[in-house]
């Protein structure tokens, strides 16, 4: 057997590997195979016996399975709520919840008025529903990270600006 076949059948291993520890994440799990096949390419190529190359590759899609764990926590994609599922509210409010839901949402109107033109788009692309890589398109932002840090600039201002009106009242 030659290294490219013992390799397709390390892919096979590591990508059900990877989808026992991500919950059936399979792009995931494609992804920390595609990776770990990349490292073992690079940088292992002298291992040509599976004997040596499962326990390596396993070894390092451990670390990339951490990593990718450490990543969406970072990102908090693992507390996302899918908009789909939520349960619809009653269209009945009593008159005190009508008036909570209107100060609150002038008071979010107002916080937003506040905010820079940036910050401002990117609620707008966010409440209608693109996501990450799409906002990056449409923004023309060079890496997603630099997005995240203005997602999170953005929340941040937007949490000091309602303090600042709950505070003003």
């Amino acid at each position: 057997m030659d290294r490219s076949e013992i390799l397709a059948l390390l892919r096979e291993r590591i990508v059900r590997y990877a989808a026992s520890h991500l919950q059936g994440s399979a792009d995931l799990a494609q992804d920390v195979a595609q990776e770990v096949l990349l490292v073992l390419h690079e940088k292992y190529a002298e291992l040509n016996r599976v004997e040596d190359l499962l326990p390596v590759s396993l070894e390092i899609a451990r670390l990339k399975l951490w990593s990718a764990r450490r990543k969406i926590a970072r990102r908090g994609e693992d507390r996302a709520a899918n908009v789909d599922e939520l349960p619809l509210a009653s269209l009945e409010l009593d008159p005190y919840e009508q008036a909570a839901r209107r100060e609150t949402l002038s008071r979010l109107e107002s916080a937003l008025a506040q905010l820079g033109e940036r910050c401002r788009e990117l609620y707008r692309l966010k409440l209608e529903g693109y996501s990450f890589p799409e906002i990056q398109a449409r923004l023309k932002v060079s890496t997603l990270n630099t997005l995240y840090t203005w997602d999170f600039r953005c929340r941040k201002q937007l949490l000091g600006k309602l303090a600042d009106l709950e505070n003003f009242k």
